[in-house]
């Protein structure tokens, strides 16, 4: 049996012994978060202290407001609105499609939508903002708001959505706006902002570097959900610059509808002569630019991109065509410079033109007999022009036809813009791998076989023509009247074929006779390739505007259309006191533009 008496004391001992221990074990713990929270404070400060106040600031970077689009009267073309956004940032909602499925209560967000705008964020980084939905209501936005609680990452703001007043009129000289492609924005941070658009055509992609602007930043104290409590520092950013147009957006409204009754598909430009100012570029069919840039569904655009229609096509800068008859001035023009005809020379036309075995038969069976140049640009003969392009030559041919514009281009603010084709023997050598042919240049000296024209192009041409100088085609809005240099061609000659192009108009039997305004109007000169290419100018003793139509499919007459555009520009014109486009006054008396 244990003696009670020495078991007390042992057990004392143990106790104190286990207390020791555990107080030890305590300090000893005690010590170690000590040091950590010292280590922390004090030591880590200049470690710590930043990344703490990082998780509680957040660097913001701020779009900048595009810059407007605006005609030549200041009318606005495209501008920006304010509109309700809701955004999703992964870093602070953590699981993105938890969220968005209670979202999908107040908004209505399919599985599928889900899914995209989940892929979506992936893509751009867990700290960006990913676009949930837009143009909301002020109901949804205040559901949204009192839901915050149990939506982490969700925020609404008001962001600008781009605004086109033009309607398919004004399409594809306006163009429109898309979101950054992913290869584009890795070094660019207000690329990657959700709200960020840039130009994909027409003049929101030409001019985009003016009317972009420069992006801002803004520093904002969050709360735990990412939420702004209020701002710290902030650096503006800079709106884009507005953009005026030398367009005149009620005659283009006016040309825009005239196009659409002309046939599936047309085209016209209208030129200030004496600045080059591009006052009209309709191409029909269009395209509304508001749906796309706010947001079209794949299904949508692929039907557009792919319709038979080609309604994304700028048929005025990047339609090419044969030029036919048209084509003839540059003849003409050429063979009196190389001295191979006389204005006074007579060819006659028995309907056909043999050229080395090969027949060419005029549009006139059973031909237009003896012509002088003046008669056969008139009549539009071209027995008489595969004569005198055989004379000429090809190399003097394609000289003559750059010099007045064809195959240029002259980089004006439109990407879409095409270069036309203007042949010749190295051209063909390089492309085709055949040597050059004699009935190709027969071909060529009347608008057909290898050569191209874009409708700006045949207006340049026209311009060149109806004023001896190198106008050169413009899209923004300049003070005053251009200064261009007189075209190394004799006033003469061109004097000649002028007279032709309004004969052509004005006479009786004349092959472009349907582009008469009539009397009382300003007197056209003008010349037509068959029914579908018209070109001209007016008035045809102090030229003011120049013109090019093409209906590439339907039943109408280019020259009818010429005529109508014109008549909409006379009108225009008197109603603005005799205002050029450009702000300059018309010339009353002789032809200012005519080399001296």
């Amino acid at each position: 049996m244990t003696d009670t008496s020495d078991r007390a004391p042992r057990q004392l001992d143990q106790f104190t012994r286990r207390s020791l221990l555990l107080g030890g074990v305590q300090a000893a713990a005690l010590g170690l978060v000590g040091w950590r929270l010292f280590d922390l404070q004090v030591m880590g400060a200049h470690r710590y202290g930043p990344l703490a106040e990082n998780n509680r600031l957040n660097l913001q970077v701020v779009a900048p407001k595009r810059g407007r689009i605006l005609d030549r009267t200041g009318h606005v073309l495209a501008d920006n609105e304010q509109v309700f956004r809701v955004t999703i940032t992964p870093a602070v909602a953590k699981n993105v499609g938890g969220v968005l499925r209670r979202v999908s209560r107040i908004l209505p967000l399919t599985d599928d939508e889900i899914a995209k705008i989940v892929a979506r964020a992936r893509k751009q980084g867990r700290s960006v903002p990913t676009t949930v939905a837009s143009d909301l209501s002020f109901e949804q936005v205040a559901h949204l708001n009192l839901a915050a609680p149990s939506l982490p990452g969700i925020n609404t703001e008001f962001v600008l959505r781009r605004r086109y007043l033009g309607g398919a009129a004004l399409c594809h000289v306006v163009g429109f706006v898309g979101s950054v492609e992913r290869f584009t924005i890795d070094d660019d941070a207000v690329a990657r902002l959700p709200e960020m658009r840039i130009g994909k055509s027409g003049a929101e992609l030409g001019f985009d570097g003016d009317l972009r602007g420069t992006g801002g930043t803004q520093k904002v104290e969050v709360d735990a959900r990412g939420r702004a409590v209020r701002n710290l520092d902030t650096v503006d950013p800079v709106a884009g610059r507005d953009v005026t147009l030398t367009i005149d957006s009620e005659l283009q409204r006016l040309v825009g509808d005239r196009l659409q009754g002309a046939g599936s598909a047309a085209a016209a430009v209208l030129l200030d002569i004496q600045t080059g100012g591009i006052v009209v570029m309709a191409s029909a069919p269009g395209f509304d630019p508001g749906a796309i840039a706010g947001g079209i569904t794949v299904a949508d655009w692929q039907k557009l991109a792919q319709s038979e229609d080609k309604p994304l096509l700028n048929r005025a800068v990047a339609g090419q065509y044969a030029p036919g008859s048209t084509f003839v001035v540059v003849t003409a023009l050429a063979a009196l410079e190389a001295g191979v005809l006389s204005p006074s020379e007579r060819i006659v036309c028995d309907g056909e033109y043999e050229y080395r075995g090969d027949v060419y038969r005029c549009s006139k069976r059973g031909g237009h007999g003896s012509l002088s140049l003046h008669e056969a640009i008139s009549s539009s003969c071209e027995v008489f022009f595969c004569e005198v392009a055989a004379r000429l030559g090809i190399a003097r041919l394609s000289v003559a036809a750059r010099a007045l514009g064809l195959g240029a281009m002259w980089n004006f603010g439109l990407s879409e813009e095409k270069s036309g084709l203007v042949p010749d023997p190295d051209w063909k050598r390089g492309n085709l791998s055949s040597a050059w042919l004699g009935g190709e240049t027969v071909l060529t000296g009347v608008g057909q076989g290898y050569v191209q024209a874009t409708p700006l192009q045949l207006a340049v041409m026209t311009a060149r023509i109806a004023s001896g100088r190198s106008v050169v085609p413009v899209l923004e809005k300049r003070d005053g009247i251009s200064q261009f240099v007189p075209l190394n061609f004799g006033e003469a000659h061109f004097d000649a074929i002028r007279q032709g192009m309004a004969a052509a108009v004005n006479e009786q039997g004349g092959s472009a006779e349907e582009a008469k305004l009539g009397a009382g109007r300003p007197v056209v000169a003008g010349k037509a390739g068959a029914s579908k290419i018209f070109i001209g100018y007016e008035p045809a003793e102090a030229p003011r505007y120049a013109i090019a139509t093409v209906v590439e499919r339907g039943n109408a007459s280019a020259a009818l259309l010429a005529r109508d555009i014109l008549n909409f520009a006379v009108d225009r014109a008197d109603h603005a006191g005799g205002k050029s486009p450009q702000g300059g006054v018309f010339p009353t008396g002789d032809n200012t533009g005519k080399a001296g």
